[in-house]
């Protein structure tokens, strides 16, 4: 078989073009910042999204 005619490697094409001007790790989006994150604060969310909705449905 002749190797010399396959020709070059075919390109990737899953991935990006370029990269987001927010992305994870950024100036603009550093990692750690994420804000109030925690279990506690993540339960009074939900707690207070379920009395909302039981006080729209009552």
């Amino acid at each position: 078989m002749d190797y010399s005619k396959g020709g070059a490697p075919k390109i990737r094409k899953d991935a990006p073009k370029h990269s987001e001007h927010n992305a994870k790790g950024s100036t603009e989006n550093p990692f750690g910042d994420a804000g109030p994150v925690g279990k506690a604060a993540l339960l009074a969310r939900m707690k207070a999204a379920a009395e909302a909705r039981k006080a729209t449905k009552a």
